[in-house]
């Protein structure tokens, strides 16, 4: 379960470090004029902060299921990581705040 946060960590940092646009779901698809009206910075620092914050939320449910004996609070922080990391994602990636 710890390859989780290791995902999502390195999604972020492939995002706004490596500049790897392409795995922002339908950039990839945009023409050049459709990428001209984004701020892919934006987004991408979006995308990492949230990528870091789903991480987060999944290692403090591992220690929590190690410090209890209890390996439910695992899988509960990893559902609570996507319930609320991909929605808030999506909303705030297609908010007016990143476009120009």
């Amino acid at each position: 379960m710890i390859t989780v946060p290791i995902i999502f960590v390195l999604i972020g940092i492939l995002v706004k470090y490596g500049k790897m646009y392409f795995l922002i779901a339908g950039y990839n698809t945009m023409t050049q004029e459709e990428k001209g009206k984004y701020d892919i910075e934006g987004i991408a620092t979006l995308m990492k902060n949230v990528m870091f914050g789903m991480a987060f939320v999944v290692i403090i449910g591992l220690l929590t299921s190690y410090w209890t004996a209890n390996s439910d609070y695992e899988f509960y922080a990893l559902g609570l990581a996507l319930v609320i990391g991909i929605p808030y994602l999506l909303i705030m990636s297609n908010s007016d705040r990143y476009k120009i």
